[in-house]
């Protein structure tokens, strides 16, 4: 069975009974990956960010990039099952504060879609607290929709915008 890369996004804003602050739940993530077969290859240093939408909480945010024979879907499962396993609850108001977030941002397949997961991220183009960890491991990882390097993608999100009069 052929092994797959994939650059996947953690984030966490809220402490876990166990694991402690959310620097220290992301850390307890990748080892609960480790543990189930997943090879993580490269990650990056642990980035503080803004929240978006309706949580006050600051989120402690990294990226990875692992190796392992599931697909995507069986991927995903495996998130699905880590993020109830640190106390994630399913359904309520989107991005609210969670102890752990795990997410496919993008993998050497190309384009995927399935009913409950697409790759490459539809958001992640957008979203500087993915792509600022991920260009620090992963610059030049191509999205398979633009062509664009994560480097390019990063630089086009970040550059200054002159004011308009």
């Amino acid at each position: 069975m052929a092994r797959h890369r994939y650059l996947i996004a953690l984030g966490s804003n809220r402490r876990h009974h166990r694991h402690g602050c959310p620097r220290d739940v992301i850390g307890a993530a990748l080892v609960c990956l480790a543990d189930k077969g997943v090879r993580i290859r490269r990650t990056s240093p642990i980035l503080q960010t803004a929240p978006i939408g309706p949580s006050l909480r600051r989120y402690a945010n990294a990226a990875a990039v692992i190796e392992t024979k599931r697909g995507p879907e069986r991927l995903l499962r495996l998130f699905k099952k880590i993020e109830r396993k640190f106390g994630r609850r399913t359904g309520g108001q989107r991005w609210t504060s969670r102890v752990i977030d795990l997410d496919i941002v993008l993998w050497d397949g190309g384009p995927y879609a399935a009913p409950h997961l697409t790759i490459p991220h539809p958001l992640f183009r957008e979203r500087a607290f993915v792509l600022q960890p991920a260009v620090t491991i992963a610059p030049a990882w191509r999205d398979p929709l633009s062509s664009l390097t994560v480097r390019q993608l990063t630089a086009r999100l970040t550059a200054p915008r002159p004011l308009s009069r």
